[in-house]
């Protein structure tokens, strides 16, 4: 653990202005550092400079670690990519990649890359998850792979069946590893010096907290130069080489562009936590931590609020989860209040010294990384200041400030959709994320910024009143903790504001005194979980008595969030748009005069 504090971040050196418009500009006084081209030119450093190290691991069907090393992997993706071009395929062929985090899902990622083929991981809720393969089809027609991947044949079979019409070349494990020994020729280092900051590196579809999946185009220019900025703002990533204990999936920005880049680029090791903050696959995450102790430890609010129980029960995992950490970073989505709480004290228990907390603020597209509290601080919410190299611009919109970003780690725009790209970048050619943030102090808007929501998920009462939908998500689901996981809130066009609780089954046994496989609905009607919403919700309604946050009723959802249907993204975060679309019947209950028994009356 390093044990001076200050020293985990760059000090910030920001500029502000406050524009004859009313909006502000920031930017960070410390330029961007130099950074390499191409993600490829980083793993051709790292087989240099540390060829022995490991790079990746995964469970082998032993229950061991398998591992790769920065040399393997540069070996084996340099064969890739010959075996990819002896198939002749051209610079610029899209693959799509129908797999869960693996070493060969590495190992063709960097393959691909190095034969200049752009790489689209695809979201598992989209291959797996899915009946009728909607948003897998929406992403094959617009991304019209050359090459698709799947990694088990016969668990992704019905979603390749559904992408049977377009042709593409399928490649398996088995074909993977054969292209892994393919001899090299001149022609993969002819491909690599063609390559340039501009080369699309990957497409990301976006999981849509508001609305349908975008293909973001993603180049190298803005992968690395992403990664200069984290490396400038947390220097204690050139002290040691960190190590990650990681489930976030590669098709999402966090987990495949911040998480695995930055072990990539950091000359770290990542080693793939093939559990997931659900039931039934945390386990599998508390079983690697037992294991493995991360120097630098990135997860969802919903991550950390599915793993608190158990290193809060385990003293033992509890110690080893906090021994080496420098940091504890969280994205996504907006941490409780009461978390972070609980965190600090799982974290002073096991070192005897709270344990830093941080976030970030950033988008697909823009890779992800643009505004952090690179300093120490001791409450959730503060999203921070814009890192080196960003120039952020904060404009009034809807009664709010929203957020527009400008830097080398901007995406040029949305796959074959001009106008989208064009809706998506105002007149000065700053992104338009949709955001709202509020200034901390804005007297000095140096001091930081805040997250106010997103703008899409505002809405006003029937009185005309504005809603922030975001920071009261956040303030509901403190109010109902521990039964509440998350909330999404109603009230467009209605006299009153309720929520749809989306419970912590796990919480709601242990407070009905019931065994957790007992079905939802016997734990949602217990009277004890009910009382901690009714008297939490009355607790924040007498602080916060306002219309446009005071809470009158609130229900409890039996049937979890389904992401087939777009009501969660891969990060965990809700769609709240999707929720109060397909619920509409449990919205209108909310509303029913009288209620029904089933609807809590605050």
């Amino acid at each position: 653990m390093n044990e001076n504090r200050l020293d985990l971040f760059l000090a910030p050196d920001i500029a502000g202005e406050e524009r004859a418009d009313g909006s502000f500009r920031l930017w960070s006084r410390t330029p961007l550092g130099a950074y390499p081209p191409t993600l490829c030119h980083h793993l051709e450093q790292q087989a240099v400079d540390c060829p022995d190290r490991v790079f990746l691991a995964e469970r082998d069907g032993a229950g061991g670690w398998l591992r790769l090393t920065f040399a393997d992997m540069q070996q084996r993706a340099r064969c890739v990519a010959q075996g990819l071009i002896a198939r002749r395929l051209e610079v610029g062929d899209p693959v799509l990649i129908l797999s869960e985090n693996a070493i060969q899902h590495a190992v063709l990622q960097f393959g691909a890359l190095y034969a200049g083929l752009p790489v689209c991981p695809v979201s598992t809720a989209y291959a797996l998850g899915s009946t009728d393969f909607r948003r897998l089809r929406v992403v094959a027609a617009r991304i019209q792979p050359s090459v698709i991947y799947v990694s088990d044949p016969v668990r992704y079979g019905p979603a390749l069946r559904a992408l049977a019409d377009h042709g593409a070349l399928v490649l398996t494990p088995g074909d993977l590893d054969a292209l892994a020994m393919t001899p090299m020729t001149g022609e993969v280092e002819v491909r690599l010096a063609a390559l340039g900051p501009d080369t699309v590196a990957k497409v990301l579809f976006t999981s849509g907290s508001t609305g349908g999946p975008k293909g973001v185009v993603n180049t190298h220019r803005m992968l690395c130069a992403n990664q200069q900025m984290l490396a400038q703002i947390w220097p204690f990533l050139t002290r040691r080489p960190p190590v990650l204990v990681d489930w976030m999936p590669w098709s999402h920005t966090f987990g495949g562009n911040h998480n695995l880049n930055l072990a990539l680029a950091r000359g770290g090791t990542l080693y793939i936590d093939d559990g997931k903050p659900v039931p039934g696959g945390i386990e599998r995450t508390v079983a690697n931590l037992r294991e493995v102790s991360p120097t630098l430890y990135l997860n969802v609010p919903r991550g950390y609020d599915m793993l608190l129980p158990h290193l809060e029960a385990d003293a033992g995992l509890r110690d080893r989860f906090f021994a080496e950490l420098d940091l504890l970073f969280y994205g996504g989505a907006g941490l409780p209040q009461s978390l972070w709480s609980r965190i600090e004290a799982a974290g002073m228990a096991a070192t005897g010294r709270k344990p830093i907390l941080t976030t970030g603020y950033g988008t697909t597209e823009t890779a992800p990384l643009a505004v952090s509290p690179h300093f120490p601080v001791d409450r959730a919410g503060m999203i921070g200041v814009p890192v080196p190299g960003t120039e952020i611009v904060l404009r009034p919109e809807a009664g709010k400030l929203s957020i527009g970003m400008r830097g080398p780690h901007i995406t040029p725009g949305y796959l074959h959709d001009p106008e989208r790209t064009a809706e998506a970048f105002d007149a000065e050619g700053f992104y338009r994320s949709g955001d709202a943030v509020r200034l901390v102090d804005p007297a000095r808007p140096q001091a930081g910024i805040v997250f106010d929501g997103r703008l899409a998920e505002d809405f006003k009462l029937l009185t005309g009143t504005w809603v922030a939908a975001g920071a009261l998500r956040v303030a509901a689901v403190a109010a109902c903790a521990p039964v509440a996981q998350d909330v999404v809130v109603a009230g467009h066009d209605r006299d009153f504001l309720a929520i749809l609780v989306i419970p912590n089954l796990g919480e709601c046994a242990r407070i009905a005194g019931l065994p957790a496989t007992s079905e939802p609905s016997a734990l949602l009607a217990s009277q004890s979980v009910r009382e901690i919403v009714r008297r939490g919700l009355a607790a924040h309604n007498a602080a916060n008595p306002a219309s446009s946050t005071a809470i009158t009723r609130a229900l409890l959802l039996a049937e979890p969030p389904d992401a087939d249907a777009g009501e969660i993204t891969d990060k965990g975060y809700i769609n709240q748009r999707a929720v109060l679309e397909r619920r509409a019947a449990l919205v209108e209950a909310l509303y029913a005069q009288p209620p029904d028994d089933d609807v809590i009356v605050i």
